[in-house]
């Protein structure tokens, strides 16, 4: 049967799947784990007229699972700490890595979203992390988008002009889109920043990717985001890049929470080499035309979604190609 093959296949390249994925988590989450601490400063002021409080709680149990198509999604989680306690998560976005073919998909959820948080009813996607940890993200990201993620990542902004400075001592490649200038002296945020191609240190690239004093505000910042993340790939996977992996591997560590097994960061370097997308597919949650701007008082101002049309976009784009895969399953299946 062809489920009995995708199993086998999953089995035998199991190993080879955790080593990739756990790179990618690693290196693209730390990448995007800074934002949160921008939208706890820059955009602090957006929470004041929340009248609800959130609890403290422990980190429950994780129960993600698998996919049967062989490929693995990831909750990527950005905070200002890797603690269980406290804190809202402001970036949240689903990794996909599908070793099959060698792929790499993105997909960010606006903050601000206003979905069903189970247990709690509605509320902005940011406070189902304070409600119940990752594994209640989870469970809103499968009640409202119905899918599916097997690890989390929690990431933590500290550790970005660190790494970044590390992997680039020369700075990073960057179009900058637009000149950006803003001074928070009391958030500490000092942006100056001029149109153009250039190369950006860790300060100056986190800086780029935390402006959002514009027309666009979080939606022009989410898409700065990708495009950060899609450079360190780039840079990470030069030889310079790939000679600084053991360090980076150590430096990392102290601002990222994960459920994957540490032991298979063994040999991800050789691995992520040999199978390297050539580039990340993104999306970003909402998509354009399928929301509108509310508020309510218990949750403050609010993108209302479309989430028939959302749920759709999430679908096809993660799920688009499991069709064919099951197709050329059954056709290889020998005959019995």
């Amino acid at each position: 049967m062809a489920s009995t093959r995708i199993v086998r296949r999953k089995k035998r390249k199991n190993k080879k799947k955790f080593r990739l994925l756990l790179f990618f988590i690693l290196f693209f989450g730390t990448a995007i784990g800074y934002s949160a601490y921008e939208f706890n400063v820059g955009a602090r002021g957006n929470d004041d007229d929340i009248n609800s409080e959130v609890p403290e709680v422990e980190e429950p149990e994780f129960k993600g699972s698998e996919n049967e198509f062989g490929k693995t999604n990831i909750l990527l989680l950005g905070t200002d700490t890797t603690s269980a306690k406290g804190g809202r998560t402001d970036t949240i976005m689903i990794a996909q890595y599908d070793p099959e073919n060698g792929t790499a998909k993105l997909a960010s959820i606006m903050r601000d979203s206003y979905v069903s948080i189970p247990g709690y009813g509605y509320n902005k996607m940011n406070t189902a992390y304070v409600f119940g940890g990752a594994e209640l993200v989870r469970q809103t990201i499968k009640e409202n988008f119905n899918i599916d993620v097997q690890y989390y990542a929690l990431v933590n902004f500290d550790g970005f002009t660190e790494i970044v400075d590390e992997l680039a001592p020369k700075g990073i490649d960057i179009d900058v889109e637009k000149s950006m200038n803003y001074v928070d002296r009391a958030g500490g945020l000092y942006i100056d920043l001029q149109e153009g191609q250039q190369k950006l240190d860790g300060e100056q690239l986190l800086h780029y990717a935390r402006f959002r004093h514009d027309s666009e505000s979080d939606f022009g910042r989410v898409r700065r985001q990708q495009q950060v993340i899609e450079a360190v790939k780039d840079e990470l996977i030069s030889v310079k890049g790939v000679l600084k992996l053991p360090r980076m591997l150590g430096m990392i560590q102290p601002y990222l929470k994960t459920d994957i097994s540490e032991v298979e960061m063994l040999g991800l370097g050789k691995d992520f080499l040999l199978n390297t997308p050539d580039n990340i597919e993104t999306l970003r949650i909402p998509i354009d035309g399928t929301y509108s701007n509310s508020y309510y008082e218990h949750a403050g101002s609010v993108l209302a979604l479309d989430e028939s049309e959302n749920r759709q976009a999430l679908d096809e784009f993660f799920n688009s190609d499991n069709t064919q895969t099951a197709i050329n399953d059954a056709e290889d299946e020998p005959n019995s």
